[in-house]
């Protein structure tokens, strides 16, 4: 492959992960990427998973050093979200990722919905105890959907551990790269065992990505929660496009 093209992924890992460390949603720019630099599809989705991994890392790293992440969430929420994904990425399930699409299409518009309507741009959390259990369930399932499909992912946890663990949204920008991470780096191991992963590739985007993740999260502290808010809704209404456009196309 040209090095060209090779600078070009590594330019758009940079964007996908300044994108993902703010709001999840980074796939939409580097699988998109690849694919039009000729990668097939099942090599470009663990190359992609091979690059991501390191936007997440640097993201929970930078978040965790600014004192974003619920420390004692983080201890059962990550080996929670990497169990949840490999679980999500070797099990059978009785059901299509076509017949999935219009689901997540559904859940994503309202997690949006959610967004508009309630407004969550405090920037501390809220008083009442934090659920605990609640988080763990996420942290889990979430984790599963991203081994699984993956669309959505950020955004669900996001919208998850505001709605339902009473976090500011930054703060849960910061727990839910925890739960990505771990998710990404089970993907990772298994695209890996299955040689799925073009290194020669996703090492240039995981330099990209982790460059991003640094800057994506520093944009989120500095921005607060409004930034949080704007990129999450824009995230969310650009998968609510490309799935809608993939379910009536059919692929």
């Amino acid at each position: 492959m040209p090095v060209s093209t090779i600078i070009a992924l590594a330019v758009a890992a940079f964007f996908a992960g300044t994108v993902d460390a703010i709001a999840g949603g980074g796939g939409l720019i580097t699988l998109p990427a690849l694919l039009t630099a000729g990668v097939p599809y099942q090599l470009a989705l663990g190359t992609n998973k091979g690059g991501s991994m390191w936007g997440s890392g640097a993201a929970s790293v930078a978040f965790w050093r600014a004192e974003r992440i619920d420390r004692r969430q983080a201890r059962f929420a990550f080996p929670l979200g990497l169990v949840g994904s490999i679980i999500g990425a070797n099990l059978v399930l009785g059901i299509s990722k076509d017949a999935l699409r219009p689901v997540v299409i559904g859940l994503l518009i309202f997690a949006a919905v959610v967004l508009v309507i309630k407004k969550p741009n405090r920037a501390s959390d809220d008083d009442r105890p934090k659920q605990r259990w609640v988080a763990a369930l996420l942290a889990f399932s979430i984790g599963a959907y991203d081994g699984f499909f993956g669309p959505g992912t950020g955004t669900f946890l996001i919208v998850g551990f505001v709605a339902l663990c009473g976090r500011s949204l930054i703060n849960a920008s910061a727990d839910a790269k925890i739960v990505n991470f771990a998710s990404n780096l089970a993907a990772v191991a298994i695209f890996a065992w299955r040689g799925t992963i073009l290194w020669q590739l996703a090492l240039p985007m995981a330099g990209g990505q982790l460059l991003g993740g640094l800057v994506g999260t520093r944009l989120a502290i500095k921005g607060g929660a409004k930034i949080v808010r704007v990129m999450v809704l824009v995230v969310s209404g650009a998968l609510i496009v490309k799935l809608a456009y993939d379910l009536i196309k059919g692929a």
